[in-house]
């Protein structure tokens, strides 16, 4: 039976429409991914740590859902939390795990943002045809044409022609001048110019994931592979180190980047674009067009670390998994990973929503072989030697533990003792022994003078004291008069205050 045009027409859309990409615009669900999407990952932003998509994707459904935007009879929005949305666009292919400085993250596929810049292109901007679009189309065929000529002496009678058409340009532009243009097309090139450069992160997100499955594909061979290691270390160390080279999107990209990898040709982009941006006729540009505009040179020199990155890692993964190849471990432990996937697989077949897991309770049993008849005795020949007293042997100076130690006890008790009734606790602390006017001595007086009895006054009394060290601070509290050592009857006393400043070593 003949295939009719239609049909086989039909049958590739169907198989188009299963794509990721078209497959995001065509869901039930697709103005809540692309809202998501451009929402999360900005030009700023081209990953995001997994916890934080899930925080802000989960918030943003709740937000809407509060807002009505989910009825029953028209359900707009997915079910589940920000985990649950995000790992099902992982499952689908529009969003990428991978690992980023030590930390899990997400990443728009190549595929979403693709998805997403059909629908920028389609929600805004002039949909008609320009000069701009026809003289790119026209330069980019004279380019091929030039390019592909086999005859050189036409390649250098183009060049040639080239050359004349310039310098007529130039003649007349001396003699006339330069004619102004409209601002009708010059926003024609602008728009132009940003339809490009939309098609950009979609480009390096496609080169960097052809590389990562090139990676896959190569790592899935060498696990395989039981030819000697000679021949196995050669091959796959030289596919490490080409690995650019080694699908059609990463020689492209090798083209390009001959272009735009170097430094400077990144700043005199991002010269060129603020220069246009200052010009007036940008003022006729919403502001979405203004930033898309600025972006170019930043959304440029990401695609290009995107790609590097994404060929380092390929190259030392496969670098390391060279060095440590071992095909009869690695026959092994494939064998175990598709017993376990094809177990889980079995058990979800027959299992409900709410079944779990029965864990394992016991290993297998394991063959040990044979074992020692006459193991070593685990107890120490004897008891080791009892530790040696030596109280006396130990030299403690604690003179300057004890300067920087609680109140003088002893010291202060026997002046206190000599004071007798009625002695005024500023006055006496003043008139104490040097070596017991500290500050924690002050508090050890005014406990010693709390025990034996005192009063307080309305005054306030400040003293000064004197640090193991030299300095000097001061405290400030109400006024109290001791009762003298004879009479302990203990009243309520009062705890002084440091006053926040403290003064100048002395001589």
């Amino acid at each position: 039976m003949t295939t009719s045009r239609a049909e086989a027409g039909f049958q590739r859309a169907l198989a188009d429409f299963k794509s990721p990409t078209l497959n995001l615009l065509h869901g039930r669900y697709a103005p809540f991914v692309v809202a998501m999407l451009n929402l999360v990952f900005t030009a700023d932003r081209p990953t995001v740590a997994i916890a934080d998509a899930h925080t802000e994707i989960g918030d943003a459904a709740e937000e809407l859902r509060a807002a009505g935007y989910d009825e029953e009879t028209e359900r707009t929005l997915p079910a589940g939390n920000g985990r649950d949305i995000c790992r099902y666009w992982v499952r689908v292919g529009w969003l990428v795990q991978q690992i980023e400085d030590g930390n899990e993250v997400y990443r728009l596929s190549a595929q979403a943002v693709g998805a997403l810049e059909i629908a920028g292109r389609a929600g805004g901007g002039r949909s008609r045809i320009s000069g701009s679009r026809v003289r790119t189309l026209l330069d980019a065929v004279e380019h091929l044409t030039n390019s592909a000529e086999p005859d050189e002496e036409q390649r250098r009678a183009a060049l040639l022609a080239e050359r004349a058409a310039i310098d007529e340009l130039l003649r007349q532009a001396e003699t006339q001048g330069f004619e102004p243009i409209e601002d009708d097309q010059l926003l024609e090139e602008a728009e132009n110019v940003l339809h490009l450069s939309r098609e950009l992160p979609a480009d390096f997100a496609r080169v960097a994931e052809s590389i990562n499955q090139m990676q896959r594909a190569v790592v899935a061979e060498l696990r395989q592979d039981v030819r000697p290691a000679g021949d196995v270390l050669r091959e796959y160390l030289h596919r490490g180190q080409h690995v650019m080279e080694a699908t059609p999107e990463g020689r492209a990209f090798a083209g390009a980047l001959r272009l735009i990898g170097d430094p400077e040709q990144i700043d005199q982009l991002t010269h060129q674009l603020h220069g246009l941006l200052a010009q007036p006729f940008t003022r006729h540009l919403d502001r979405q067009q203004r930033a898309d505009l600025n972006a170019i040179a930043k959304r440029v020199e990401q695609g290009v670390n995107e790609v590097l990155a994404a060929q380092r890692g390929a190259s030392h993964i496969i670098t390391a998994q060279v060095r440590t190849h071992d095909p009869a471990r690695d026959r092994e432990v494939d064998e175990l990973l598709r017993n376990v996937m094809s177990g889980l697989h079995a058990w979800m077949r027959v299992s409900g929503p709410a079944d779990k897991v029965e864990p394992l309770r016991r290993f297998p049993t394991a063959d040990v072989g044979n074992l020692r008849q006459s193991l070593s005795d685990p107890q120490p020949p004897g008891t080791p030697a009892p530790l040696r007293l030596a109280v006396n042997e130990a030299q403690f100076d604690d003179g300057d533990a004890r300067a920087w130690g609680g109140p003088d006890y002893p010291a202060l008790e026997e002046y206190v003792a000599g004071l007798g009734e009625g002695y005024d606790l500023a006055e006496a602390f003043e008139g104490a022994a040097a070596l017991t006017r500290r500050p924690v001595d002050l508090l050890g007086l005014l406990e010693i003078t709390h025990r034996h009895g005192m009063s307080e006054g309305e005054r306030i009394s400040v003293v000064e004291t004197v640090r193991p060290d030299g300095t000097k601070r001061r405290f400030a509290f109400g006024s109290v008069t001791g009762n003298g050592a004879g009479n302990a009857a203990p009243q309520t006393g009062q705890s002084a205050t440091e006053q926040q400043h403290e003064e100048p070593q002395h001589d």
